[in-house]
């Protein structure tokens, strides 16, 4: 883990000698090292299991700064107990460092993990630019698989890098040093202000820092996963151009701001260079119907022999089947009574967008949709590829929200704008629409894309659960008034927004006749 200038000119940190003892294990040879701390292979006194112990120094840090390595080191220590995957290191124990006559480290805390063979960034750096690593697919397909571990348990890890994978015996490929890994609480998380100055995302930088600490979401380790993907199927190359961590996260922030286009290797296959890309959306709405689960099923679909050439795989534009806890809870509309209440900031966004059949559930010409909302709502409709969130049925939930007027406002319930967003909720879902850089709820192209992604994401959650093909429309609707907890708690339409749901079918279908 690095601090916000660490890695790049940080002291060496003091070491203990070979053979020197923590507890049951004995320390052997140093494996690696960082801003942090440094990491020893180990041995079992009792039985010479093989080990890696990560000793962290706390005698020279400052209070605070002692205050949030022990926060980093229980948050480690929590997940470990936690997480159970082949992807991700364990820490089998926790000890202090019994060292009165080396003051510098009497007193440090040392990890004992699973012992790999090499990190990533060590076989980055031993390989020549241009071409990938050996097992590069492999390599990618365990980050992948243990990042979706880990989003589907409601877990970011935030600190995604080279160094931060393991490679062990037997093909093994660990996710580790889970000090920055934090539970998310609705749709993200706060953690300290840490992080790996060119692996954190654009909007990183824009945060601020409150007392609770700097917002992560699951899209933060998307973004850091384009950026290693590219390190690994380019020997090391970094995606954005800089001689240090610092400028290359500067010239990552220019693209984000859409004064420089992304410039990947030219050596990238085609597939791979659309996976890369999707990854590297420059913000968190572009990246949040990219998850760890669906990138991995491309990668599997890369890697197959079968694939054709330039075309990418099925399961590349399908839309993912991702568990509500893999990107974790997001406001939900609110409006419906006091009842809904409890259901807010309990959904999530897993929508991938793809290619839409624009025969079926369009627009007429001669009905009543305003000629200047038809192309948004038409574009909208869209970037969904389930066959219910077609044109006609988002112009019948704007017809009921608002009237299609772009004004409308209910003070009370806090809702406003032709969908009727309320503006807390709508940040957590929002999409540029119009792309102009900002998303506000005001704004007809912003309010109708983030409706279109919202409620694509509620039929996914209501396919999943079995609920009845005909009657998706209607729990669309719902859920939109109330949540997808709701409508799957109560079986259905709650009695309580049946009125608007009807009114939203009656729409519908006078517009699809």
């Amino acid at each position: 883990m690095s601090t916000s200038g660490a890695g790049e000119g940080a002291l060496e940190p003091p070491r203990l000698p070979a053979g020197f003892r923590i507890d049951a294990w004995e320390l052997g040879a140093v494996i690696g090292s960082g801003g942090w701390g440094t990491v020893y292979e180990a041995r079992a006194v009792a039985d010479g299991t093989i080990a890696a112990v990560k000793v962290l120094p706390t005698g020279a840090l400052a209070p605070g700064q002692r205050a949030a390595l022990g926060e980093l080191v229980a948050r480690e220590v929590r997940f470990s107990a936690e997480a159970d995957h082949p992807h991700l290191v364990r820490t089998h124990a926790v000890c202090t460092v019994d060292a009165p006559d080396l003051p510098a480290l009497d007193g440090a805390i040392a990890l004992v993990m699973d012992r790999a063979e090499a990190s990533l960034r060590q076989v980055l750096d031993a390989a020549g630019t241009g071409g990938p690593i050996p097992d590069a697919v492999r390599v990618l397909r365990g980050v992948a698989d243990g990042l979706a571990h880990m989003h589907g348990a409601g877990w970011v890890h935030g600190d995604l890098k080279p160094a931060n994978v393991l490679l062990g015996a037997d093909d093994a490929v660990w996710l580790a040093d889970f000090g920055l890994a934090t539970e998310l609480d609705g749709t993200h998380a706060y953690v300290p202000p840490l992080g790996t100055l060119d692996h954190v995302p654009p909007e990183w930088w824009s945060q601020r820092t409150g007392a609770d600490g700097t917002m992560v979401r699951p899209t933060a380790d998307i973004w850091a996963f384009g950026v290693l993907a590219h390190q690994v199927l380019t020997g090391g190359l970094h995606p954005f151009p800089g001689a240090t961590a610092r400028a290359r996260s500067l010239a990552a922030q220019a693209y984000a701001r859409g004064t420089t286009p992304l410039r990947l290797d030219a050596g990238l296959d085609e597939d791979w260079r659309r996976l890369i890309g999707d990854c590297l959306a420059p913000d968190h709405a572009g990246r949040l119907r990219h998850t760890a689960e669906s990138l991995s099923v491309r990668i599997e679909q890369l890697a197959s022999p079968r694939r054709r050439r330039g075309l990418l795989p099925v399961a590349a534009v399908a839309l993912a089947a991702v568990s509500a806890a893999a990107i974790g809870g997001a406001a939900l509309l609110g409006g419906g009574g006091a009842d809904d209440e409890d259901d807010k900031g309990r959904g999530t966004a897993a929508v991938v967008t793809g290619a839409h059949s624009p025969a079926a559930g369009e627009i007429p010409e001669d009905s009543d949709v305003p000629e200047a909302l038809r192309p948004l709502i038409v574009k909208a409709a869209h970037r969904c590829t389930d066959a219910e969130v077609t044109p006609a049925f988002l112009a019948a939930m704007l017809k009921a929200e608002s009237g299609f007027d772009v004004n409308a406002s209910r003070p009370e319930t806090e809702e406003y704008g032709i969908a009727m967003w309320t503006p807390a909720v709508f940040r957590a879902w929002a999409v540029d629409g119009d792309g102009d850089g900002d998303k506000d709820y005001m704004s007809p192209p912003d309010a109708i894309s983030t409706m279109s992604l919202y409620v694509c994401w509620l039929d996914q959650q209501f396919k999943k659960k079995n609920m009845p093909a005909k009657d998706l429309p209607a729990l669309m609707a719902a859920g939109y008034r109330t949540s997808d907890r709701t409508v799957i708690t109560e079986g259905g339409v709650p009695e309580r927004v049946r009125p608007h749901v009807d009114k939203v079918l009656r729409y519908l279908a006078a517009y699809e006749r």
